[in-house]
């Protein structure tokens, strides 16, 4: 009787669990409207449901996720789930030309995906020309029984940090003229927190107070903060005064808690951390978002900051006529504080969750970094060599068909989308960190991808070259979570990494900041069948060709299978 009684309790516990998926609807309407930031004459930008950062998408894991996407602005657009495995919905994942041909304005497109499988802050944005600037926002996927199922104490409140850049001029444009020019695109003119640049920045008048961002808190509660990069190419130190950190995910992946009172994030990379708010509430307190200046020779980042503002509930009124009190930031260039963050994240090993596979079926060597190419017609402004800035991987620098998607070649087999050559290696060997003052840097436009067996183990070290600038690029990989196993500075050494290989508890990312100057070396198991590109999440950097994709082949079974796709998807 007890036995026959145990089982009743689990499988009402397993239908109690099943009825808890729901499906989410949302309507994203993508139009232009204007709006003034630091106190300049009023900018156009494309966003959803004229919200600056977009709506966010609440869901709880095993949930269905519907987004009708009305493209009212005058571009393309397409829209990219960051972070989403789409395991049997991969036409959903949205970057456009390699997934999808892109809804056209005055069109309608429907996307249809489950957040099976992953818990924790991710994120949406556009993944067409440089429109995510202003075109996005937060998914958060919490645990099915909700917050009684994270593995850390449960937070008393929660807040989104959306950490940004902001341009006086329309995106568009500016990126359309820096790819028919040749040249790396202008700086941004601020950083943002939740949309909003704060007070640091040069404005007349009172218009900067209600573009500040405030948190209200109050005393000694447990907040956790879900923090996103959404900038379009600076990596960011986080801090709020007087306040520490624990982190407790990074990329909806649970790390073992990390105690810091600094955060660092790339963009495309998200973070939960806990923050007590155990500070006297009679002041208040900046948070802080500043660049990490990676690059060298350094690119032109605006060394300013964006700024919010923490206030404790029943603070006197005289809390509001002091200034905040400042954190203390690192320097634009404090390459050692960023590396030890970034390198000192360990997964939090619980019950069901993926382990490093230890067999390696596929090993790759790769290189990016930033080089030319020869000019393409369309472009306007060429040096004496018929030579443009570029970008590429072991010397091949991507570009995105125009005719068909990839996945759509893949699916029909069509030949001419692109080439199954992608190479293992670089085609030169030489000092990555160090190269010869005569080294041809010119690199080859290509269609390159590698294709990969269903459920092999792919394991790539990631090199950083110094042809034209030492940089932390954030590489991000489409469908997959991969394992970072070690990374280091300097060129990388088969012999001494692999010692110093985690295969215990590595971070389990999507999107990993490659040192500057050094190496990275990750390993996923391709078991999402289809075409997924991996590329640096630079904005700059992908139209120039730092990219490639994986195509990954079918299972043994329908489930392991690519599936038909949707009857509406959009045509080129």
């Amino acid at each position: 009787m007890a036995r026959r009684s145990w089982f009743l309790c689990f499988a009402l516990a397993l239908v109690a669990c099943s009825a808890r998926a729901a499906v989410v609807e949302h309507t994203f309407n993508v139009g232009n409207f204007s709006i003034s930031q630091l106190c300049q004459p009023a900018t156009t930008i494309t966003a959803v449901n004229r919200r600056l950062p977009g709506p966010t998408i609440h869901v709880h894991e095993g949930d269905t996720v519907v987004v009708h996407v009305n493209n009212n602005s005058p571009y393309n657009i397409t829209v990219h789930w960051h972070g989403l495995f789409q395991r049997g919905t991969q036409w959903a994942d949205g970057p456009e030309m390699v997934t999808q041909c892109p809804i056209r304005p005055g069109h309608s497109y429907t996307y249809r995906y489950n957040a099976s499988g992953q818990e924790g802050t991710l994120w949406w944005h556009a993944h067409s020309s440089m429109l995510r600037a202003t075109v996005h926002g937060a998914i958060v996927i919490k645990p099915r029984n909700g917050e009684q199922g994270y593995p850390f104490p449960k937070p008393d409140k929660e807040e989104i940090i959306i950490l940004g850049e902001w341009w006086n001029r329309n995106v568009f444009d500016l990126a359309r003229d820096a790819f028919l020019s040749g040249t790396p695109m202008d700086p941004a003119d601020a950083y943002t927190i939740n949309g909003k640049p704060g007070d640091m920045y040069n404005c007349s008048g009172g218009n900067h107070k209600r573009r500040t961002y405030k948190l209200k808190v109050q005393s000694n509660l447990t907040y956790l903060l879900r923090i996103i990069n959404a900038g379009v190419n600076t990596p960011m130190f986080f801090k709020v005064a007087a306040h520490n950190f624990t982190v407790v995910a990074a990329d909806a992946s649970y790390t073992t808690p990390y105690k810091t009172n600094v955060i660092v994030v790339a963009p495309g990379q998200t973070v939960d951390a806990l923050i007590v708010t155990d500070a006297t509430p009679s002041r208040r307190y900046y948070m802080v978002a500043s660049p990490y200046e990676s690059a060298v020779p350094n690119p032109g980042f605006r060394r300013t900051m964006a700024t919010g503002i923490v206030e404790y509930a029943g603070a006197p009124r005289t809390a509001a006529r002091r200034r905040p009190l400042m954190a203390r930031m690192p320097a634009f260039t404090d390459k050692s504080t960023a590396h030890r963050f970034l390198s000192n994240l360990t997964a939090l090993i619980l019950p069901g969750r993926p382990t490093v596979p230890l067999a390696v079926d596929t090993s790759m060597f790769v290189t990016i970094g930033l080089g030319t190419a020869a000019c393409r017609k369309e472009q306007t402004s060429c040096d004496p060599n018929q030579t443009v800035f570029a970008a590429s991987m072991n010397n091949a620098s991507f570009v995105l068909p125009t005719s068909m998607s990839l996945l759509e070649a893949h699916y029909m087999n069509v030949s001419g989308v692109y080439t199954r050559d992608f190479p293992d290696e670089p085609p030169l060997a030489f000092d990555y960190t160090k190269p010869p003052s005569d080294m041809d840097d010119i690199t080859t436009k290509s269609t390159k991808v590698k294709t990969v067996a269903y459920n092999a183990t792919v394991e790539v070290v990631l090199q950083n070259t110094a042809l034209v600038a030492l940089e932390s690029h954030p590489m991000h990989l489409h469908g997959h979570n991969f394992f970072v196993l070690a990374q280091g500075f300097g060129n990388y050494d088969n012999n001494t990494a692999v010692k110093r290989y985690n295969l215990v508890n590595p971070q389990e990312r999507n999107t990993l900041a490659v040192p500057p100057g050094g190496w990275a070396v990750i390993r996923f198991v391709a078991n999402n069948p289809g075409m997924w590109i991996m590329h640096c999440h630079f904005d700059a950097h992908l139209p120039i060709g730092l990219a490639m994709a994986f195509e990954v082949q079918n299972g043994p079974t329908a489930e392991t299978a690519l599936p038909l796709p949707p009857a509406d998807f959009p045509q080129c």
